[in-house]
């Protein structure tokens, strides 16, 4: 028989209140897990560093040591029942790679996810993928295509330095900016970072989140077609920021895909 495209069983990109843009304890997205007839479950929580933003949307080290603690004591507990990772979603600052190397190294990962969301302006950092009125307002004024383009090559050098094992949610550059519309020069870029992936057996994921946005993940179908015909092996997440969402649209895949 065949192997599936993408394994449907793990929810492998999952976020708890600990981001502090999320709501829920741990255990509650482990037993969301277990629901929804899951054999596994990895947190990718938020790591960024040097960023100058209003908010933080991610955790500090003191979180992440806790964090590491209690996917310990989840999985003794939960052992039998359902497999438990704790893995870390990297947040791309082209400038300070190194910090983030540093860091990794401080704790043993699960899982290490590769995104891109705020980049460096004269004003400060702005979130690529917000949904705010002002950080649209503020890409807009930099000129999508700026930013599309420092995005497409910050990626790129992220991923040539650390040591992801997965990229998440490709193209969900200005998601929420409705004067960008992905072009066929994105998709080229893409493609680029695509061809990096699979020199460095680096997965992408597809982002089930996409769904309730555009009836489509991240990337789009388009792309991870591409990615499937290139050899680049696929993972399935979540993005969960609730614990009922853990799974969610992940029925829908295995005929997608193929």
């Amino acid at each position: 028989m065949p192997r599936a495209a993408i394994d449907i069983t793990t929810d492998g990109h999952v976020h708890t209140r600990l981001c502090h843009h999320a709501r829920g304890e741990m255990e509650e997205y482990v037993q969301a897990a277990v629901a929804a007839g899951l054999q596994k479950i990895i947190f990718l929580e938020h790591y960024e560093t040097a960023i100058e933003y209003f908010e933080s949307t991610w955790l500090t080290e003191e979180d992440f040591i806790y964090y590491h603690a209690e996917g310990k004591r989840l999985a003794e507990k939960y052992q039998g029942i359902i497999a438990l990772g704790t893995g870390v979603e990297v947040g791309a600052n082209p400038d300070h790679l190194q910090d983030a190397v540093d860091f990794l190294k401080r704790f043993k990962w699960d899982r290490i996810g590769l995104s891109y969301h705020y980049l460096q302006t004269d004003l400060g950092h702005v979130n690529m993928v917000s949904r705010r009125p002002a950080s649209i307002a503020l890409m807009e004024k930099i000129g999508v295509e700026n930013v599309a383009a420092a995005y497409f090559d910050g990626l790129k050098k992220a991923l040539a330095v650390l040591p992801a094992d997965v990229v998440c949610h490709l193209d969900a550059v200005m998601r929420h900016c409705p004067s960008f519309s992905f072009s066929e020069n994105h998709f080229a870029r893409t493609m680029e970072i695509l061809t990096l992936m699979r020199e460095k057996d680096v997965a992408i994921e597809v982002n089930t989140s996409g769904f309730a946005l555009r009836c489509e993940p991240f990337p789009s179908l388009k792309l991870i077609k591409e990615a499937q015909r290139m050899g680049v092996r696929l993972v399935a997440g979540s993005d969960a920021h609730r614990p009922e969402h853990v799974g969610r649209y992940f029925e829908l895949l295995p005929e997608m895909l193929g």
